[in-house]
């Protein structure tokens, strides 16, 4: 299934590109589909007008120097120290998401700016194509997806106000007028108002075509995400509210079976992970289809290059982001997540053998602490394993990348009846 909807997803940029062409030619289209000889019928057919809608969503959170890596740095969890004989130190821009000292010119915060606003102009594009009929779909099919649209316009702002605050709000794809900054309560009040306006045209199929889309379990669950924070957002705590679109969810899960929690912790991580119930929302990937060469390259960002032996990967891995001491030491030590999510120990080969340093020939052994931001080994640190690495692996895993997920939905709740 994700296969088929990254297809989609780059079948319709190509429509997109071709609606803006004015060349008349007579030749038949065999690389784009020409707009003016679209018409959509089915359910697979309106997909494709949505699907490059969602791209930017991959592209904000997993390209280089992207959210989950800004995210992810600036808090308690993870650190990328200056390695021995491989470098990471890149001007010390990981050292200042550390210590919190990032400035406007660093390449994470721009990058976080510009591919989430790519994802909201390209919302206000397809928008703007339906209702001037550029895109022919009519009826409650077009109700349908201008709703969808805006529901997932609205999730680029949630990024947006979570990490910038007070940024422009932006409706009008046709608007070249330099647009006027809203307040954080401002934005915080457009996303809530457009998803809940929105909320009851979306589907409630939770897979199909709609698996990776927003459909209403989705939107409430960024509902309560948005109520989650909405004291920080707007002064205001809203935990009732948070609540209340949780048990939205939770009293679907129960009654379809659509969502649930996973008995083994691993199935939302592994590499054929579109079916996991445990997924509300996730950006598909597949090494074929999806090129970027940051696409999604966790099992090279962390591990050591020795590792390329234990998992036959076409690349080298670089060896960076490892785990912070003091959050490892945190894990109760029979927390079963430890020991599946975290790389750590002696490393061997995929024949057993044990992996050697190719600095100095000792056995390469991920140790729990991280000397110095300044200076480690090439085995400080704990390493990522909670996405299955795939043997063979390219540069890209093919992993599904889960954004919005069941185990979320039950522990907002419960940090909303506590607070």
């Amino acid at each position: 299934m994700k296969k088929h909807n990254i297809l989609k997803a780059f079948g319709m940029a190509a429509l997109l590109l071709a609606s803006a062409s004015c060349t008349e030619l007579k030749d038949e289209s065999y690389g784009s589909i020409v707009s003016s000889q679209y018409e959509p019928k089915t359910e697979a057919d309106i997909s494709y007008v949505v699907n490059a809608a969602y791209i930017p969503w991959r592209q904000t959170m997993l390209l280089w120097q992207g959210v989950v890596r800004s995210q992810e740095l600036s808090a308690d969890q993870d650190v990328i120290p200056a390695r021995l004989g491989i470098g990471w130190v890149d001007g010390y821009i990981y050292k200042r998401w550390h210590q919190h000292t990032w400035t406007t010119e660093d390449e994470g915060v721009l990058n976080g700016w510009e591919r989430t606003f790519n994802g909201v102009t390209a919302c206000n594009r397809v928008l703007s194509q339906i209702e001037d009929n550029v895109i022919d779909i009519q009826g409650d099919a077009r109700e349908r997806l201008i709703a969808e649209l805006k529901v997932l316009r609205a999730s680029y702002y949630y990024v947006l106000i979570d990490l910038y605050g007070n940024v422009p709000i932006i409706t009008d794809f046709k608007d070249v007028e330099l647009p006027e900054q809203s307040t954080r309560k401002q934005v915080f009040d457009f996303i809530v108002t457009e998803v809940n306006d929105n909320l009851p045209l979306l589907s409630d199929q939770a897979r199909g075509y709609y698996y990776a889309r927003f459909n209403k379990w989705a939107a409430h669950t960024l509902l309560a995400k948005m109520y989650l924070n909405a004291e920080v957002w707007t002064g205001q705590a809203m935990w009732n509210e948070c609540v209340t679109h949780c048990n939205a969810v939770i009293e679907h899960a129960k009654a379809t079976g659509d969502y649930g929690l996973e008995s083994d912790i691993n199935a939302p991580f592994v590499t054929a992970n579109e079916n996991s119930k445990e997924i509300i929302f996730a950006l598909p990937f597949d090494e074929i289809y999806v090129t970027d060469w940051n696409a999604f390259d966790f099992h090279l960002y962390t591990l050591a290059p020795e590792n390329q032996a234990t998992y036959g990967f076409t690349d080298r891995p670089w060896g960076g982001v490892c785990a912070i001491p003091q959050f490892i030491k945190s894990f109760d030590p029979d927390d079963k997540r430890l020991a599946e999510w975290y790389i750590q120990g002696q490393q061997y080969d995929a024949s057993g053998n044990i992996l050697l340093r190719s600095s100095d020939g000792n056995p390469l052994i991920y140790e729990v602490d991280v000397p110095s931001i300044d200076a480690s080994d090439v085995d400080d640190g704990f390493r990522w394993g909670k996405f299955e690495y795939a043997h063979g692996i390219t540069n890209r895993l093919s992993n599904d990348f889960p954004l919005f997920r069941y185990a979320d939905i039950l522990m907002m709740k419960a940090e909303a009846l506590m607070r």
